[in-house]
């Protein structure tokens, strides 16, 4: 097995640990879910999106889905369009350009970093998680699949 580290500022920041053979000519990418909290007193979520970001490609994009029928099991008041209001939000931030508003400036690094900081509202990033990958567009239609549809 070998180690590989990613350092920034003399400080490592992510450990990724292969077998011989086994990391080819895939890249290091991170991900963390986007979480609908519809009421926050009670601490109850529903995954509705995923968020990827790859370095190597100077990737960041989100891929959404929200079903409305296990959100308002939670909450049968939950407010549907805010929340879709505001997964669309993420995903526009993702694709940078006009309707990132003011991120559109910001490497898709820094995009990514914004948006995986907590927050205490309704729509919340959950914890990043790493992996390797050729394709950062493909995985996150993989993890949506996987982890929230």
């Amino acid at each position: 097995m070998s180690e590989h580290h990613i350092h920034m500022a003399g400080h490592v920041v992510e450990r990724h640990i292969t077998r011989a053979g086994q990391g080819g000519d895939r890249d290091v990418f991170e991900y963390a879910l986007l979480r609908v909290v519809p009421r926050v007193e009670r601490g109850e979520c529903i995954n509705a999106g995923v968020l990827v970001y790859c370095r190597a490609h100077a990737y960041v994009g989100a891929r959404t889905h929200l079903d409305e029928a296990r959100l308002l099991a939670l909450d049968p008041r939950a407010d549907v369009a805010g929340v879709r209001a505001a997964l669309g939000a993420v995903e526009r931030v993702c694709e940078g350009g006009d309707g990132a508003g003011q991120a559109a400036r910001d490497d898709a690094g820094r995009r990514f970093r914004w948006l995986i900081a907590p927050r205490s509202t309704v729509l919340r990033p959950g914890p990043v998680h790493t992996g390797l990958t050729v394709d950062p567009a493909a995985e996150a239609e993989r993890l949506l699949d996987l982890l929230v549809r």
